[in-house]
């Protein structure tokens, strides 16, 4: 059992999905949603890749705020509220499910997603996710690892500003 149980924990260490240490360095991946513009954008190489319009919560606490890793990621995801299945017309989800562990969830209940209703995308229209149009999240899908660290925040500070002052651009 012991051998197993160190097997698991050196597989974690040693999993090219799982970046070690301080996150993001400068060059890593890394997303910021600001909710005061929302507006998503993804750093990577030291510079702003892209900017992308969103959709934050209803109300300013809907969306936490905070620091978070991503820890799932799902094409068609299911909707497990209303029990509708992945790539169904009617699935708020979209088609793509970048979740994360905001207050302590396990990636399941927040997290960056496609939506099917793409008029709201730039409100505030949410229950707690951040929404993107459906082609957007499934670009951000495709380059950003599990592991990569979200920023939420609601600020008047630029993209490049903030990515400087958590470490991801020099």
């Amino acid at each position: 059992m012991m051998k197993f149980l160190t097997s698991l924990l050196l597989l974690g260490v040693i999993s090219p999905l799982w970046p070690l240490g301080q996150n993001p360095l400068p060059g890593d991946p890394f997303v910021i949603v600001n909710k005061e513009t929302n507006e998503a954008a993804y750093i990577n190489e030291n510079k702003v890749q892209t900017v992308y319009r969103a959709a934050t919560g209803k109300t300013e606490e809907l969306t936490p705020e905070g620091l978070f890793t991503i820890t799932v990621k799902a094409s068609d995801p299911y909707y497990r509220k209303k029990d509708i299945p992945g790539g169904d017309p009617n699935n708020p989800l979209g088609t793509r499910w970048i979740g994360f562990d905001a207050e302590n969830s396990d990636g399941r209940t927040y997290g960056i997603h496609g939506t099917n209703n793409p008029s709201s995308i730039g409100t505030y229209a949410s229950l707690g996710c951040i929404r993107l149009q459906n082609e957007h999240v499934e670009a951000l899908y495709d380059v950003v690892p599990i592991g990569t660290k979200v920023l939420v925040l609601s600020t008047d500070l630029s993209f490049e500003d903030i990515a400087k002052e958590y470490g991801a651009i020099e």
